[in-house]
């Protein structure tokens, strides 16, 4: 008897293992369909631009691959179709670097002619810092003898005059602006031994409007103290000790509460004979003794006779022009320098008057103005105030190695003179002989083709150099100007 076959029955169980591998299947099919529909769509593209492709070049006509034959091989009478193309200057002048400067604009005083261009250049400080063109109006103009470089400062602010700016010379020590101030209708103070002009440094000078009377006081006691100690350093060349700024202190506070008017002489006779009553420990006339004796130089030495009274004269801000004329003294190179350190202190009230209007500041043969510590403080104040106060400094220079005759290199006056330049974004060279070019190019960094440009110049055409931009300007002169600008009247012998 056989054994019956079992049969066994097995149930497949479905769990989440399983559905799990379902999942990632019909994911997987998902994203193969997506990619073969992307495969798709970039072969119809492909397709599609191919086909245009073929189009243009059928639709084409090429020239034979031998030329056309005839007197027109290699010719096609066909005319050239090219699309029109529009873009600044600044980016065509690339492809075409023949296009002239556009110059600075018509707004301000007229200058001549730029050279490339052809047209008219004009240039006014005031104009290019409201434009935003430059951010210091101050401007430095170097050149050689005869290279016309007067005449271009004269030039510029004389036509400025008619736009409403004045102009201040505190020092001329050739006379060469005192004609033009006489022209313009303005004045030129002429100082020197044997003329009655006589200049006060103490005077309190010019009261800015809106100053009450103690800030007025306070100005004028601390200018007049400044001053004072200012013309002590020239004379002394050096700086003053703590003891000598007290003795000036002291016998300065003692003239002005006993005098209405005080003067320079007093202020020395105190010095040298202090008060006893104020000298606590009888020391006063021992410490000032070499400040009284060197500022006794202006009252009563080879420096008398310019400042040891009242003033003679009136500085008036409503001229048009005020010149210093400092050519009776010429020789005496510290005594310009006194006088120029009074001039400076004298019109400074003005300067610095918010309301005095647009104003020129011109220090003419600067070579001489800047080996005096005193001044060159002095000026640098002014050149740094300039924008505050709405004044346009400029400095004029032979050459500018007579940089390297101020201070030893490395020293705080040498620091001053180039901080000067440094804060004047106009800069104005005339010709220059071949052995200044280096130096010129370093101190004023000029490129290669502008020191290139520099010993070619002829009278009257200078290399402006405004921030990053550069022109090459030949100064007009009306005859009338040129007649009042001369300076070779004596070496030709012109008869009026």
């Amino acid at each position: 008897m056989s054994t019956p076959k079992r049969r066994v029955y097995s149930t497949v169980l479905i769990g989440p293992e399983s559905e799990h591998r379902k999942q990632r299947r019909a994911r997987r099919k998902a994203a193969a369909a997506v990619h073969a529909k992307d495969i798709t769509a970039r072969k119809v593209e492909a397709r599609a631009r191919r086909d245009a492709e073929q189009a243009e070049r059928r639709a084409t006509t090429y020239l034979p691959a031998s030329g056309e034959p005839g007197h027109a091989a290699l010719r096609t009478h066909r005319g050239l179709r090219l699309p029109s193309h529009q873009d600044t200057s600044a980016a065509l002048a690339g492809a075409y670097p023949f296009l002239a400067e556009g110059g600075l604009g018509p707004e301000g005083v007229f200058v001549g002619q730029d050279m490339y261009s052809g047209g008219s250049f004009v240039y006014d400080p005031w104009e290019l810092y409201k434009r935003g063109v430059i951010t210091a109006p101050n401007i430095v103009l170097a050149g050689i003898v005869g290279s016309g470089k007067s005449s271009l400062a004269k030039s510029l602010y004389t036509r400025s005059i008619p736009f409403g700016r004045r102009v201040y010379v505190p020092g001329d020590p050739k006379g060469e602006h005192t004609p033009v101030a006489q022209a313009v209708g303005g004045k030129a103070i002429v100082l020197g031994h044997g003329l009655r002009n006589r200049l006060n440094p103490l005077d309190e000078g010019h009261r800015p409007s809106g100053v009450t009377d103690i800030e007025w006081t306070t100005q004028v006691a601390s200018r007049r103290r400044e001053l004072i100690g200012a013309l002590a350093e020239t004379v002394l060349e050096r700086s003053l000790s703590p003891l000598e700024h007290t003795s000036i202190d002291v016998a300065l506070s003692a003239v002005v509460a006993s005098n209405d008017v005080p003067i320079l002489p007093m202020v020395v006779d105190r010095i040298l004979t202090p008060d006893r009553a104020g000298d606590v420990d009888q020391r006063l006339a021992e410490d000032g003794r070499l400040v009284g004796h060197a500022l006794r130089r202006l009252v009563a030495g080879d420096l008398q006779g310019l400042f040891d009274g009242p003033s003679t004269v009136v500085f008036d801000p409503s001229l048009p022009m005020i010149s210093l004329d400092l050519s009776r003294v010429a020789e005496n190179s510290t005594l310009i320098s006194v006088l120029m350190t009074c001039s400076s202190a004298w019109m400074e009230s003005a300067l610095l008057d918010p309301e005095g209007g647009q104003r020129w500041v011109i220090y003419d043969e600067a070579w001489r103005l800047m080996s005096h510590p005193a001044l060159l403080k002095r000026m640098d104040a002014q050149w740094r105030l300039a924008r505050h106060y709405g004044i346009a400094n400029m400095l004029i220079f032979h050459k500018l190695t007579d940089l390297d005759n101020v201070g030893d290199s490395g020293s705080a006056m040498r620091a001053l003179a180039s901080s000067l330049l440094a804060n004047a974004e106009t800069r104005i060279i005339y010709r220059q002989e071949a052995d200044q070019l280096g130096t010129t190019a370093t101190t004023l960094g000029l490129t290669g083709t502008e020191q290139s440009l520099l010993p070619g110049l002829g009278t009257g055409q200078g290399l402006w150099r405004i921030k990053e931009r550069s022109f090459v300007v030949q100064h007009q002169l009306h005859p009338d100007e040129l007649s009042t600008f001369d300076t070779t009247t004596r070496m030709i012998g012109r008869q009026k």
